[in-house]
């Protein structure tokens, strides 16, 4: 008898060490959950035109000719095995004392696995695809009867170099055969959805009896990965509703009607709707925790702002906490003039707005510390510096976390655990929409929020593909374009990936959103410091041209930033420093350099940094991408629509569930092998509002101790910082 968290090697002795070397697998569980990638019927081969060179492939078929051929170089001959899938031939090279082994159990007519490195051999008139050496199982030496072998589904599990998917298969039938496991589902939940237990799902799909085994199994396996993520984040929110916090209510006569009374514009309904949400959470003696989703230009920074005088008004300190010193800078500009006299204090009855940031000098940073520990500043704007110990607050009430995704968890922790006696209410913002499933999963214990409907006097943005390989003169036009632009009085931007040439000059560009652009080698990506000196001797000859990054100093920044927003820079050369927050309404135009190297989400928020004063807005797409790869299409589908909730769907399309999640920049695997969020809405919507009902009932599962082990070993393993993303 075996269970899911007993290491391999108990079951399996010696041969467990292969699988933890090429697949990282060391425990039962983690086995049984590398689930068969298809599966193959007897007589059926991977058709050979799809096979890459290089790609580690296991294919099944039909041995049509063994031939003895002379070697070249040296005396001997070598054995040449082709099969075929009846349209193109697949070689097989064995050479050495291997090849007489081959020679007599690979016979014209045997029906076999075979899994190698595939190699590509190209001539003007040719292609020949050739595995050297592959290691091969005919399934006539299987212990499967003829009959089985016509009727059954064999998998095919992923591989590595190494360890073939037949390998993976007889481990797999090892630990199944002494596989004993208390079900985590409740009985209840799985028959009122027809689900088998998790022992029957288990067996049937890595040894189905036909295809209809194989569909109940993962129909069980997907609502098991929904369910157990679905009820951790449950159980976090009922935790987390079970913290006090103080309650933050909303005044009539204080700062936040002053500053509602003072607004030269209406808010929209989507604003004022989110706001009594908010205004409500912040009531409660348990602590929000509410993500506020929206558009780019959505206007997120007012309806935060308008949180933070709810809290002020009661004698709280509230703090945005912002990715970069560029963004947290721009925050505490825009912040100030919005609230105006309200944002000095003192005599004015308003509330101080300190900055805090990393590399502050001395003494303006020791007069933000005093602001911050006497609550003289109601309101708080900084970066991590925000995080050590020795920055100490007056009534912390509320935490605003810009841009969730850049702050990793013990950042939010450190600063949710400034709130003294009770936790600070919880605002989570961010500017990439999200699709409804990822929402229901990645921020399952979050309520939500979203803003779509965007203020008035937001221009349209036309946004073109400049494709720069196939059309030089198209680039030509574009700096064109941008001269013109600055013309009429207005300003743009040029946005590349990378800062130099020294090591770490990446840019800011998120590692999760370099994506693979045009096939084949690639050169370096272009750089600020290089575009900026090309376009000031070149097409932007007599421009203002400023540069701005992530590697200048604070003050450097600042400068740069402020001459951009005054009108004395023309064309700013930046990273992806710009990408959210930076606001300059006069800045009409953008290019985007090696576009390709960005994902889809990022494009759309850079996109949004014009078009934000009234003026039609223009982005355009610099390529080298060749026209129909998965590079090029994800431009044009950004080129063809403005609609943020409809390219996050085409972002979750081209991205693996792991990145999503959070848990590919990790190293881990995700716990998702089954589910697919865009795919299984109802899936998760099912699973969702059982673990609801299951931990509402039994909020300790006292009942159910599986399931407790379960989320147990969910939290304190691979996932357990996924699960802390809130």
């Amino acid at each position: 008898m075996t269970r899911f968290d007993e290491p391999l090697k108990r079951p399996l002795g010696r041969t467990a060490s292969p699988l933890e070397a090429a697949l990282g697998i060391s425990t039962v569980g983690e086995l049984l959950r590398h689930y068969p990638r298809r599966y193959a019927r007897r007589g059926e081969l991977t058709p050979i035109a799809s096979l890459e060179h290089d790609d580690h492939v296991t294919v099944v078929g039909r041995v049509s000719a063994a031939m003895r051929r002379p070697m070249k170089n040296r005396q001997g001959t070598w054995l040449d095995v082709e099969v075929s899938d009846g349209k193109d031939k697949l070689h097989l090279a064995f050479f050495g004392k291997g090849s007489h082994a081959a020679e007599q159990r690979l016979r014209p007519g045997t029906e076999a696995m075979f899994s190698g490195k595939v190699n590509v051999f190209r001539t003007p008139r040719t292609r020949r695809v050739s595995l050297t050496h592959p290691e091969y199982e005919s399934f006539d030496e299987t212990e499967a009867t003829a009959e089985e072998f016509a009727n059954v589904p064999v998998p095919i599990y992923p591989s590595a170099q190494g360890l073939a998917s037949w390998k993976i298969a007889r481990a797999v039938r090892t630990v199944l055969d002494v596989l004993s496991l208390d079900d985590p589902i409740p009985d209840e939940v799985r028959h009122r959805h027809g689900l088998p237990g998790l022992e029957t799902a288990l067996r049937r799909i890595h040894r189905p009896r036909d295809p209809e085994e194989i569909d109940s199994a993962r129909r069980r396996l997907k609502f098991d990965e929904a369910f157990l993520l679905q009820a951790a984040l449950v159980r976090r929110r009922m935790a987390a509703s079970a913290s006090p916090a103080r309650p933050r209510p909303r005044r009539d006569d204080g700062l936040l009607s002053e500053f509602d009374r003072g607004l030269p514009f209406q808010l929209t309904e989507g604003q004022r709707q989110v706001g009594e949400e908010i205004a409500a959470d912040l009531a409660e003696d348990h602590p929000m925790h509410r993500l506020l989703q929206g558009e780019v230009g959505a206007g997120k920074t007012v309806v935060a702002l308008r949180a933070m005088l709810q809290v002020a008004d009661s004698g709280g300190q509230a703090v945005l906490l912002a990715p970069t010193e560029v963004l947290a800078q721009q925050h505490h500009r825009s912040v100030r003039k919005m609230l105006g006299d309200l944002g000095t204090g003192g005599m004015f009855g308003g509330t101080g707005v300190a900055l805090l940031t990393g590399s502050m000098g001395a003494a303006a940073r020791r007069a933000a510390l005093l602001d911050v520990a006497s609550g003289a500043a109601g309101i708080v704007i900084g970066t991590h510096a925000l995080l050590q110990e020795h920055v100490q607050f007056a009534d912390l009430g509320l935490v605003v976390v810009d841009e969730q995704h850049r702050f990793g968890v013990e950042q939010r922790d450190a600063l949710r655990e400034k709130g003294g006696g009770g936790r600070p209410h919880i605002l989570v913002m961010t500017a990439t929409p999200i699709p409804r499933t990822v929402a229901m999963t990645v921020f399952g214990d979050l309520e939500v929020s979203t803003l779509a409907q965007l203020p008035a006097g937001r221009a349209p943005i036309t946004t073109h593909v400049v494709p720069a390989a196939e059309k030089p003169h198209f680039l030509d036009r574009a700096w064109e374009r941008v001269r013109e632009e600055v013309g009429l009085g207005r300003q743009a931007y040029v946005v590349c990936p990378r800062i130099g040439d020294q090591e770490g000059d990446e840019g800011d560009i998120a590692k999760d959103d370099r994506t693979d652009g045009a096939e084949g080698e690639r050169r370096p990506p272009l750089a600020v410091l290089d575009v900026a000196e090309g376009l000031t001797e070149g097409p932007l000859r007599g421009l203002r041209v400023g540069v701005l990054h992530g590697k200048l100093a604070p003050e450097d920044k600042d400068a740069v930033m402020g001459g951009f927003a005054r009108g004395e820079v023309d064309v700013l050369v930046a990273t992806t420093v710009i990408e959210v927050g930076v606001d300059v309404p006069n800045a009409s135009a953008m290019v985007i350099m090696d576009a390709d190297r960005f994902g889809v989400s990022q494009l759309h928020q850079l996109r949004g940094r014009v078009g934000r004063g009234g003026l039609p807005g223009l982005c355009l797409l610099v390529t080298e991408a060749p026209e129909g790869t998965q590079a090029r299409r994800r431009l044009d589908a950004v080129a063809a629509t403005l609609d943020g909730f409809e390219l996050s769907r085409v972002d979750l399309e081209q991205r693996r569930e792991g990145d999503v999640l959070g848990v590919a920049q990790s190293g881990r695997r995700s716990s998702l092998k089954m589910l697919r969020l865009l795919e299984d809405e109802d899936v998760i919507e099912s699973a969702r509002s059982e673990a609801v009902a299951v931990l509402g009932a039994d909020p300790e599962l006292a009942a159910w101790p599986a399931l407790r082990a379960e989320l147990d070993a969910l939290v304190a393993g691979e996932q357990a910082e996924f699960l802390e993303k809130t």
